[in-house]
């Protein structure tokens, strides 16, 4: 399977923006591609399903109707998933949620894959979604927000990668607020020195796309 993991350095830190911009972006392009996040919380009811909005934003990002193709599970309790599945009277498994998204993938066709949360959230009562990058076999692009902490929380996320042998195919660094004070303004430089993985752009606050990012590319099927 073709494609990329969308991972962060912790909730919130936009992983479902920059992933929507690279649909929005291989879109123009003219390029072939899925989009699934196989599980999401804090789903609201929405024409007979719980519908989470980050679902509807990438759908409306990949110009995809299916919504149920894109999250094939959706749960309303805003927790991790095992929690909020428990809650439910549910269940999921780590070869449900990898054959989700494998049924996004066609032959030529590569997936951007959303996780929830970090690499090391919990993603059934056993496994993480390390474990579910790990099964598709995917490159992981790492969303970093960009604040106090921004150092210690992405060289976390590359190390548990590294652990995990999983390939890192780069980082995104998002604003998701103002650049405020010597620790904002420096950590960029400072991380670009550190990571050992390609630092692909940096997203400033209220910017409306991605800069500079090959995503193609990214995707191995250039």
């Amino acid at each position: 399977m073709q494609g990329l993991f969308i991972t962060a350095t912790d909730t919130g830190a936009g992983k479902t923006y920059v992933t929507a911009a690279a649909c929005r972006a291989l879109r123009r392009e003219g390029r072939p591609f899925r989009v699934c996040k196989p599980v999401a919380t804090g789903a609201q009811w929405d024409q007979g399903r719980w519908l989470a909005e980050d679902t509807r934003l990438l759908a409306e990002a990949a110009g995809e109707r299916d919504l149920d193709a894109v999250t094939p599970v959706a749960f309303p309790v805003p927790a991790a998933p095992p929690v909020a599945a428990r809650l439910a009277g549910a269940g999921l498994t780590l070869d449900g949620l990898a054959a989700a998204v494998r049924r996004r993938a066609a032959a030529g066709v590569p997936v951007l894959v959303e996780g929830v949360g970090g690499l090391l959230c919990p993603l059934t009562e056993a496994a993480t979604v390390a474990d579910l990058a790990a099964a598709l076999g995917l490159p992981l692009l790492v969303v970093a927000r960009r604040s106090l902490g921004t150092l210690n929380h992405t060289l976390l996320t590359l190390e548990v990668a590294r652990a995990r042998r999983l390939r890192v195919a780069g980082v995104v660094v998002s604003e998701t607020g103002p650049v405020n004070g010597p620790a904002e303004e420096t950590n960029v430089e400072e991380l670009r020195r550190r990571i050992g993985v390609p630092l692909l752009a940096v997203v400033p606050h209220g910017a409306a796309e991605v800069p500079s990012v090959a995503w193609w590319a990214l995707l191995n099927v250039g």
